[in-house]
């Protein structure tokens, strides 16, 4: 088990220190990193290295100005005054309330919100 270690230096890839491991992994290296344990008096050189390859796409971030469905206990009046002064709107065919996603999250609302 290593003890404890700093590091000290770290090469991104093709940077000087990186070239032997740069022709050794290839594209696969990201960078080396020089630790240095205290305990042993020795440095450890580390390479971070790609494993593995997949496509992904982000996920877009939803319209801060959609509005959202959340629901307001009976008993929280001092939130659903709040939720009234800010613009909020009761639908009592679903029983809930809606309003703005910005709204809500600055409300601190995002924990309600209902799934679709």
């Amino acid at each position: 088990m290593l003890g404890c270690m700093r590091t000290l230096l770290t090469r991104r890839s093709g940077q000087p220190g990186t070239k032997k491991l740069l022709t050794r992994y290839g594209d696969d290296l990201i960078c080396v990193r020089y630790r240095y344990d205290a305990d042993r008096r020795e440095r450890i050189k580390t390479v971070e290295i790609v494993v593995d390859r997949a496509v992904w796409q982000r996920r877009e971030a939803p319209d801060a100005s959609a509005p959202v469905r959340f629901r307001i206990g009976d008993e929280e009046d001092l939130l659903r005054r709040a939720v009234l002064l800010a613009g909020g709107r009761w639908d009592e065919e679903s029983d809930t309330w809606t309003l703005s996603r910005r709204t809500a999250t600055a409300l601190g609302l995002s924990s309600r919100l209902c799934k679709r």
